[in-house]
């Protein structure tokens, strides 16, 4: 929920960025951009819109997504092949603290009710602003059933003539209706052009050419299907009003494009008669909600009066004009065009891992999980397939919590901030939730007891930047180190799903990216949790508790069975706080000792 009104908050700060962008283009720019191009530069409003919404996942785009935003940081550096590290000596005894839950509680400066409650605000307005949209689709329904055909032999004939003149070639469907004041055109798949009642008899013929020369011409812009991305936007963002003056500004223009695309058909002695037809529409009803879906020839008085204007001063388009048109054009979709895929970027948190699935089978162990949101995943190296249960999760990223710290000590050995012989440090004398906390640590004991604070130090003594690269390189979820340095693993801005943390499991045992050995073996040395006849178990739990409640647990690891290795990981959630790191490895256990694996 958070995560969308994120894309939300952000998407629409860009939306309004680029309103007042285009606003001062045309401002500044008025005198060298045709009357054309200053409605056509507000398609590009629909960029960050898609940028920000569409479910490009499902597109398949995550490359390209993960490529751009590997630009906004460091670029990542290609993994590298080593030997493999198999045989992972296991002499000590068995670590059982690694199974228990040594965790501290994060406080959301907002709290869940908040981000529920704008959540609540923003559907509301969007069903009642699409309510208003479907009514307004209804009311034009309602005038396509009520409108009569017109058998005027004369009339038709003139609106076959028109379409010559316009260049549309599609059947145009002209009706007559007593619901409306003013001509208006509607249908995107079966165009309709609808007259008032009376308008044959009060109107000329020569000043019904010019009605239906502009309404063929919004069938021929497409503009009633811009109409209806414009209202999707509305929809989307209808508390902003910067959105809502847009979209009447884009209205005008509209209005005024159409004119301009009408006058250029016409000699001079033209111009006049058809600014006095539109004028004839200026007292007419306006503002009925289905008019911003259906464009007319009509329109307030005030806009009205401005067409006129434009309408006196006209003159075609000079060669010159069209040609800066075209580039003030061309400029603007090149800035927009770059910036939108960062948008996304932006808005996204990159929360969801593409897993490919060719090798995998997927299970329902569901038994296992009762009273739990949680997934499974394993992987046998030796068959290379992986087995999971519940795929959505499985690709899900969270909050890694304390699994991560399997990589920030290795992160730190890598550094020379600690060595595998010399890596104790002293307890500062801070009184921490834990006795285990309270005292001095080495590598395996703060692994084993997942103290915060050994972490912390050896976060803040690599650097955030180094840190970052070493991210990059391994390719740890998403990457994102954006929160504070001493709790961004701690449900805050690190994500990573279950099947990569299978994936790094893996790559770390092989050691694919050309670390030192005995840093690998320290850090795996320090995972051991117990030996049995068939095998030995590695691992590292995890839980998330925000508020006082565990929403998160992680157990994750690997089984040792001499050429074997079945690397696994389990996330667990739960609405009630119930969500905890020995919880997953209790049924992790179960789940491995069912397979017959340890």
């Amino acid at each position: 929920m958070d995560t969308l009104l994120l894309r939300i908050f952000v998407s629409t700060i860009v939306v309004s960025l680029l309103i007042f962008t285009i606003l001062l283009i045309k401002k500044l720019l008025n005198q060298h951009m045709t009357v054309k191009a200053h409605y056509h530069v507000w398609y590009f409003l629909c960029i960050p819109f898609l940028a920000a919404f569409l479910p490009w996942n499902y597109f398949r785009f995550g490359e390209g997504v993960r490529y751009l935003k590997s630009l906004l940081p460091i670029n990542r550096e290609a993994p590298l092949k080593s030997e493999g590290m198999n045989g992972v000596a296991a002499s000590q005894a068995p670590n059982s603290d690694l199974l228990h839950d040594f965790t501290v509680s994060v406080n959301k400066s907002a709290p869940d009710f908040v981000y529920h409650t704008l959540f609540i605000v923003w559907v509301i307005g969007v069903v009642l602003f699409a309510g208003a949209a479907v009514y307004s689709t209804y009311q034009i329904y309602q005038i396509k059933k009520s409108a009569a055909a017109i058998d005027d032999q004369k009339l038709n004939q003139l609106l076959e003539a028109c379409k010559k003149m316009v260049g549309v070639k599609r059947n145009v469907r002209l009706r007559e209706t007593s619901l409306i004041s003013s001509p208006i055109t509607f249908g995107i798949f079966q165009p309709y052009i609808f007259l008032p009642s009376k308008t044959r008899e009060e109107f000329s013929l020569n000043e019904l050419k010019y009605v239906l020369l502009h309404e063929l011409h919004h069938h021929k812009s497409k503009d009633l299907f811009v109409n209806y991305v414009m209202w999707l936007v509305q929809i989307m963002y209808w508390f902003n009003p910067v959105v809502w003056y847009a979209s009447k500004r884009i209205r005008n223009d509209r209005e005024l494009a159409c004119d301009a695309s009408v006058l250029n058909l016409l000699d001079e002695s033209g111009y006049i008669e058809y600014g006095y037809t539109i004028i004839r529409f200026a007292d007419k009803k306006q503002g009925r909600p289905f008019e911003q879906i259906a464009p007319g020839i009509g329109g307030t008085k005030k806009q009205i009066k401005q067409r006129i204007q434009c309408i006196a001063s006209y003159s075609k388009d000079s060669l010159l004009l069209k040609w800066k048109s075209k580039v003030i054009f061309a400029v603007l979709a090149m800035v927009v065009l770059f910036l939108a895929p960062f948008t996304n970027v932006i808005a996204s948190p990159n929360d969801v891992y593409q897993f490919s699935g060719k090798n995998a089978v997927y299970e329902d162990l569901s038994a296992y999980f009762k009273g739990y949101k949680g997934s499974f995943v394993l992987y046998d190296s030796s068959k290379n397939q992986y087995q999971i249960y519940n795929r959505e999760m499985s690709e899900q990223r969270v909050s890694p919590d304390s699994t991560y710290k399997i990589y920030s000590a290795l992160f730190a050995l890598e550094s020379n901030v600690i060595s595998p012989n010399n890596n104790n440090q002293v307890w500062d004398g801070k009184i921490y939730p834990f006795a285990e906390w309270n005292q001095n640590q080495n590598l395996a004991t703060a692994l084993s007891r997942s103290v915060n604070w050994y972490f912390q130090n050896t976060d803040r003594e690599v650097g955030r930047k180094p840190l970052q690269d070493y991210f990059h390189k391994i390719k740890y979820g998403n990457e994102d180190l954006s929160g504070n340095l001493d709790s961004y693993w701690m449900e805050s801005s690190l994500k990573i799903s279950p099947i990569e943390q299978v994936q790094l499991l893996s790559q770390l045992d092989e050691n694919q990216w050309g670390f030192k050995a005995e840093n690998i073996k320290a850090v795996q040395k320090a995972l051991f949790i117990d030996e049995q006849r068939n095998g030995r178990l590695y691992g590292k739990t995890g839980t998330g508790r925000v508020n006082g409640k565990n929403v998160n647990g992680w157990f994750i690891g690997f089984v040792d069975k001499g050429e074997d290795r079945f690397y696994f990981a389990i996330n667990i959630q739960n609405k009630d706080g119930l969500a905890q790191g020995s919880k997953a490895a209790e049924i992790a256990k179960q789940i491995l000792h069912d397979k017959q694996i340890y």
